[in-house]
């Protein structure tokens, strides 16, 4: 059995007895053989039977205990500027916490039939529902098309529907050429 849990951002793969570098978790779980229990898993897996969460699997947990503090590693950050003589060299580690999984708690979410027993249940319900309000099954009717003119909108009764029409040859240009100067004669 595998999960898929989020935790300071990231998302990790688990199995029971598997351990893991996590962004540094507040309070008192720092201290070594505490235990933690994360709540906000994304996705269970057995063999071929998977949970989707949407977003996360509801009720289910990863229960893990803390195994230490360490620093993660080195990253450094270098600004530089061109023809400036501008450089920055700084860095830093970041705080992590190591866990060991120890066991992976799935919920009765995953239940399909469940869901399909439900859906047949309500089925009845939907269709007395239809019988007490006719009107609600009945399709509406499309609204008459607008008319597209000035005129038409103007007098409809007298305006005759827009039909489509073939385009236009391509309007020719407005301006003339000017006729080019000719050298004078030399006199």
């Amino acid at each position: 059995m595998y999960a898929v849990l989020s935790s300071g951002g990231k998302q990790y793969r688990v199995e029971a007895g598997t351990e893991l570098m996590l962004e540094r978790l507040d309070g008192e779980p720092g201290v070594a053989g505490a235990a933690v229990t994360f709540d906000r898993i994304l996705l269970i897996g057995d063999g071929e039977d998977v949970t989707i969460g949407t977003p996360t699997v509801a009720g289910a947990s990863v229960s893990a205990t803390v195994i230490g503090e360490a620093l993660g590693p080195k990253l450094v950050i270098f600004k530089f500027k061109q023809k400036v003589k501008y450089r920055r060299r700084t860095g830093h580690r970041q705080h992590m916490t190591r866990v060991r999984i120890d066991a992976i708690n799935p919920t009765e979410a995953k239940k399909p039939a469940t869901k399909a027993k439900a859906d047949a249940d309500e089925a009845p319900a939907k269709a007395a529902a239809a019988a007490r309000a006719p009107h609600a099954a009945q399709p509406r009717a499309k609204k008459a098309a607008a008319p597209a003119t000035k005129a038409a909108r103007a007098n409809p009764k007298t305006a005759e529907p827009k039909t489509a029409a073939p385009k236009a040859e391509k309007p020719k240009a407005r301006r003339v050429a000017k006729p080019k100067a000719t050298p004078k004669a030399q006199e």
